[in-house]
């Protein structure tokens, strides 16, 4: 049964005994009512204008005073209204960022209530974080540098593009239909670029183009840092960024024995802004003194290299996608897609391979080697596994393409070691 609706004579009462008694426990014992009930009665009463101001109700305070006067100007009545009292002055936590406020008005617009909305304070945040970054980059040890390969063909470049490798991803395969963790991220991607490394044409240079969510979460938290959704995530955070500059440092290692040049690539995705941003400054301090490597580190969502009259552009794929960012790439790098002859796109994002040709560029999404996750199976999105190695010609364009799947490349690095390489 609902409750019934609160009666004047019960609120009239509750108000007479305050003043009377002077306080909610003695009231409340004198009309043979529960504390918190009484109270309930007391506080409707005030907000109905049925008590006075001696004493204002804890919690309370006086809201409206109206009088009526006879003619000769004596009071005949008095009408005094309470209402709840405001809280303290609300400031923002240390961090945080106004995000929204929503208000109710009345008619006049006069705030009746009000809901304030923070978040974390993006800004504040960087600015943290490059100075920690900042900070670190100086006791980072230096890569000392290395004789490249003897003999390699100067006008081509082997593209090796990988994307969505979620490490610290969990996926159980029973539900997904493959597993994934830590463990097999890490073996998984070794292989890769040992297969890949083995089946391409000894061109010139490597473009190591990881195209973004290299990492699963960016924070202590598995959740993602936009839309705070939770995510299956395997080990801890500090474990994965162990895991994650190992990983990294030896594809490189790989790349500089079979090529002369390396240029890297960390894109920023929606999974890992922040992590692609200190990793990009750790891999430009640490190899500052190899000369056979160069990382971009720029803080753009969107990147370029320019080899020869082929022009190589690349964007995760989470704020432009493949019917659209042509244009971007175009207009952000214009005088590298002026030179060109040839111009491509690769973008990464949805795991699924897909090409379009636009009159500006062939943009070109590409699969990822990882797992689905649960919210992906569960979702329905089917897509192939696989990462590709492209060729390029100085002159012609593309020229080569090699695609790897996983189960190609399971063993191609012989030292490949699971428990060695998930060693604290």
């Amino acid at each position: 049964m609902p409750t019934p609706p609160l009666n004047e004579d019960a609120m009239r009462s509750a108000a007479e005994a305050y003043r009377k008694y002077g306080s909610i426990t003695a009231a409340a014992r004198a009309l043979g009512l529960k504390r918190q009930t009484f109270r309930s009665r007391l506080h409707r009463a005030a907000e109905c204008g049925m008590c006075g101001t001696d004493p204002v109700i804890p919690g309370f305070s006086i809201r409206q005073v109206s009088t009526t006067e006879d003619a000769e100007g004596r009071v005949e009545k008095r009408h005094i209204q309470q209402r709840r009292a405001s809280g303290q002055p609300f400031t923002l936590p240390a961090g945080m960022a106004l995000k929204g406020v929503t208000a109710l008005v009345d008619a006049d617009g006069r705030v009746i209530h009000k809901h304030v909305m923070a978040r974390a304070d993006a800004d504040r945040q960087a600015a943290v974080f490059a100075a920690a970054t900042a900070a670190l980059k100086d006791g980072l040890p230096r890569i000392a540098p290395t004789d490249g390969p003897p003999i390699v063909i100067g006008d081509l470049l082997n593209l090796y593009a990988v994307t969505d490798n979620h490490f610290g991803m969990l996926a159980w395969r029973e539900e997904t239909g493959s597993d994934y963790d830590l463990r097999i991220a890490e073996r998984l991607l070794v292989d890769w670029f040992a297969a890949a490394i083995e089946t391409a044409p000894q061109a010139h240079t490597a473009v190591l183009a990881q195209i973004g969510d290299l990492m699963h979460h960016d924070a202590l938290e598995s959740v993602t840092p936009l839309h705070r959704h939770v995510l299956d995530a395997d080990s801890r955070l500090q474990k994965v960024i162990r895991i994650v500059i190992r990983t990294i440092r030896r594809v490189i290692d790989m790349l500089l024995q079979r090529h002369r040049h390396v240029h890297i690539i960390m894109a920023s995705g929606n999974h890992d802004p922040a992590s692609s941003a200190w990793l990009r400054e750790m891999l430009a301090a640490m190899y500052e003194t190899e000369t056979r490597v160069s990382v971009d580190n720029s803080p753009s969502l969107y990147y370029a290299y320019e080899w020869g009259s082929t022009a190589l552009f690349f964007h995760h794929g989470h704020r432009r996608g493949i019917g659209n960012v042509d244009a971007t790439l175009a207009g952000q790098f214009r005088e590298i897609f002026g030179r060109s002859r040839h111009a491509y796109a690769h973008i990464g994002h949805l795991h699924s391979d897909e090409g379009r040709k636009s009159a500006l560029m062939y943009v070109e999404r590409h699969e990822t080697l990882a797992a689905p996750d649960a919210f992906a199976a569960g979702g329905g999105w089917l897509s192939g596994r696989s990462a590709k190695v492209i060729t390029y010609h100085r002159d012609h364009g593309e020229v080569f393409r090699s695609t790897l799947r996983p189960e190609m490349v399971a063993g191609a690095a012989n030292d490949n070691n699971p428990a060695g390489e998930m060693a604290a």
